[in-house]
């Protein structure tokens, strides 16, 4: 693909991701006003010429998760009716993710199959995303989808951390393959597993704490951190266990609701996120949450698929 007709756009809920992703690939971003009509509608205007041109859209769609969705859907509409060769979306933070299947004996909807289907509708030909909540997500699509992985990011900073005696947590049943692989990559680093359950109704969860964490750093590990309840529970539990420290590493940190206070009076230690979502003023001030950038690996990701190079080998050990 030639770079010269490469044309990078953030949307309003990632401009500063956008700002590195672009000075990364040495590239300046291309010009697209994204307002709002008296009524509250999402008006999109861009302003310059992209017939022919292949374009990257770098939006998350973190709350108000809808604005944002729709912001990234007219921006597409847009490219496409201004005549652009190629509509590629980079969606760090893929919302409605977890909506994806339909709980037994309710009538509800597959979210995250429909958000697929907008996408594809509004003429985006290719989706770059990180960490998705499920992997059958991809399936959704009939376009191609390069599910990033930012573990490469979070256990470099592990490593410079140097933590003595470093167990490897999961925060449940359901995250043990993430957790099994981030230990074997630190070598010697342990594992163990945080089983949640109501013994009694209407009781508060008891966790029940599978491994040795006793006198060592526990780290846990988890896609995404959002009320923060359970992570903080879960600090809880491993102090009560003899755990000297309690550190979090979380891709996505939506921090919604009382997630922020609850993490400042946590037994947290430190929580470490990435950009995908950037952090509020109030989240910036808290002194146990750190946050690590995506940029460089989404920036060479899009180089890669530029030279027509294999992105699965950015992962290769």
């Amino acid at each position: 693909m030639n770079k010269d007709k490469l044309i990078l756009f953030s949307g309003p809920a990632s401009n500063e991701l956008g700002n590195l992703i672009a000075r990364h690939l040495n590239q300046p971003l291309g010009w697209i006003q994204v307002n709002q009509f008296s009524d509250g509608e999402t008006s999109i205007e861009i302003a310059e010429n992209i017939r022919g041109k292949h374009i990257f859209l770098i939006q998350s769609t973190y709350q108000p998760g809808n604005e944002h969705l729709m912001q990234l859907l007219l921006m597409a509409d847009a490219c496409k009716r201004a005549s652009a060769e190629s509509i590629w979306a980079v969606i760090p933070y893929f919302g409605y993710s977890r909506q994806d299947r339909r709980p037994r004996n309710t009538r509800g909807p597959v979210s995250a199959k429909l958000v697929a289907n907008l996408i594809e509708t509004a003429g985006i030909q290719r989706l770059i995303t990180v960490d998705l909540h499920a992997d059958q997500i991809e399936g959704f699509f009939s376009i191609p989808v390069d599910n990033i992985y930012s573990s490469q990011i979070l256990l470099s900073d592990i490593w410079k951390q140097r933590y003595q005696d470093q167990v490897i947590v999961s925060p449940d049943v359901g995250g043990v393959l993430r957790a099994r692989a981030i230990a074997r990559r630190l070598d010697s680093a342990g594992l163990a597993i945080i089983d949640k359950r109501r013994e009694v109704a209407n009781k508060s969860e008891v966790m029940n704490i599978i491994g040795d964490v006793e006198g060592k750093t526990a780290i846990l590990f988890d896609d995404m951190v959002d009320t923060a309840g359970t992570l903080c529970n879960a600090a809880a539990a491993l102090k009560e266990k003899g755990a000297i420290k309690a550190v979090a590493y979380a891709v996505h940190p939506v921090l919604s609701g009382p997630a922020i206070e609850r993490i400042e009076d946590s037994n947290l230690d430190e929580l470490v996120v990435t950009d995908t979502i950037p952090l509020t003023d109030e989240a910036k001030a808290v002194g146990k949450i750190r946050q690590l950038s995506i940029a460089e690996i989404l920036g060479e990701t899009i180089q890669r698929m530029l030279d027509d190079q294999s992105v699965s080998s950015l992962y290769a050990d």
